[in-house]
């Protein structure tokens, strides 16, 4: 008869009564005649009590042979007991082991990022990334469910394109059968505009990969990004769907996450904070601004990180910084009819320091400033020929914007580096495990 187990997430509903569960032993001390381990299974860990005179002498000798992260199973009965994490525990009749550990390389003491990062496969296992593991998972399910209400339509963009949708110079090639150079796409955006004009309101929701070479712990060379595009919408609209995007997130994770930012000792009135509507600030006022707290910067040079820290300090709420130099974002953004040297797009910088975490535009509907903008940026026009077909076959106004998940996770969870904000990071020195 096939043995039923016992998640420690439910362990709630079997109190007083017989229950088998099988995972990794977490932690484990030993006194004399009696035991205490902590069983972890991926819904959550519980303390488990195992006394020589209530076990065989198998259970008894597979205890001895016990070492972390050995993988058991445990039979025993569930008592209430409020000082267990959880509030309950396991008193062992059987218990058996099913697959010793090695000398575990992680311990409970200092290690350095290096050495964790070689043993990611395993610093997995542990409370804290276990906790952000679990914010980032749902934080996709509330992306997916704020576009299904709002009826968007998941439109699958490649990876592997011709087109080069951000800088040239941060791309990774690959030669492509016959057909010459291709790459790994850094935004799905040019495809969901193409989308929208056949289904209205579509994103597209996956990995992208930037040659950076940057070090810094805002920047990965792969991480997901989320993309919605939306026909008849102008960048005032794109920034009031930001907005309540994001807040939407932010909610859905106070929610039903509350156990793990706990977990990671996350200020919860920060989060609480975030809800429409949130700042605007010019690109040319947000000059102004910086200029007036010392901060050197000439107007048409891009924020960079220590900017945003600037614009976003005191501030409860992520800030819209929008209308940048048309030189300093990229070729597909919409020239702004009030004033020219600009574009109509915006940055969302979250606060306490994180960063922009979403970018955005209104995109160039016309075709000959589009093809000039082509042009000026010396892009090859023969693999942009469809891409300008949009424009020459029912032109139409639309906005879409980018959110970094990566980014997205570590300032809801208040981690600091991403490395930790996606199971296996890729960096500049970086592709293993």
């Amino acid at each position: 008869m096939e043995t039923v187990f016992t998640s420690v997430r439910d362990l709630s509903s079997k109190a007083g009564q017989e229950a088998t569960l099988i995972g990794w032993v977490a932690k484990f001390r030993s006194s004399g005649k009696i035991a205490f381990l902590g069983l972890r299974d991926g819904t959550g860990t519980v303390q488990v009590v195992i006394a020589r005179n209530e076990v065989d002498d198998a259970s008894w000798d597979a205890v001895a042979d016990l070492s972390m992260e050995s993988s058991v199973r445990v039979s025993g009965t569930v008592r209430q007991d409020d000082r267990a994490p959880g509030g309950y525990e396991i008193t062992a009749n059987q218990i058996e082991v099913i697959g010793r550990a090695d000398e575990y390389p992680i311990q409970p003491k200092e290690h350095g990022v290096d050495f964790l990062l070689n043993n990611r496969h395993l610093w997995l296992r542990h409370g804290r990334q276990v906790a952000i593991m679990r914010v980032r998972d749902e934080i996709v399910k509330a992306i997916r469910d704020f576009f299904y209400e709002r009826d968007f339509v998941l439109v699958d963009s490649p990876i592997l394109t011709g087109s080069i949708g951000e800088s040239a110079g941060t791309l990774f090639s690959t030669e492509y059968f016959d057909l010459g150079t291709a790459y790994l796409a850094q935004t799905g955006q040019l495809y969901v505009e193409a989308a929208a004009a056949a289904l209205g309101k579509v994103y597209c929701f996956g990995p992208t990969f930037r040659a950076e070479k940057s070090k810094t712990r805002r920047h990965l060379t792969e991480f997901w990004m989320v993309e919605p595009e939306v026909a008849w919408l102008d960048s005032e609209g794109n920034m009031r769907l930001q907005e309540e995007f994001v807040s939407y997130i932010v909610e859905r994770v106070l929610e039903r996450r509350g156990l793990e930012l706990e977990q990671l000792d996350r200020d919860i009135g920060r989060l609480e904070a975030i809800s429409p509507p949130f700042d605007r600030l010019s690109y040319t006022d947000a000059i102004a601004f910086l200029h007036g707290t010392g901060v050197e910067i000439e107007w048409g040079e891009d924020l960079g990180a220590e900017h945003e820290t600037v614009l976003t300090e005191g501030r409860d709420k992520p800030l819209f910084v929008f209308d940048y130099p048309r030189e300093a974002k990229a070729f597909y953004m919409k020239e702004n009819p009030e004033d020219p040297r600009t574009v109509k797009c915006n940055d969302l910088l979250a606060p306490e320091g994180y960063g922009e975490i979403i970018g955005g535009s209104q995109r160039e509907d016309d075709y000959d400033r589009l093809l000039g903008r082509i042009r000026e940026e010396g892009l090859p026009e023969e693999a942009y020929d469809w891409y300008l077909d949009l424009r020459r076959h029912g032109t139409f106004p639309h906005s879409g914007f980018g959110l970094g998940l990566e980014r997205t996770v570590g300032w809801i969870c208040g981690v600091p580096h991403l490395r930790e904000t996606i199971a296996f990071p890729r960096m500049m020195t970086r592709l293993t495990p």
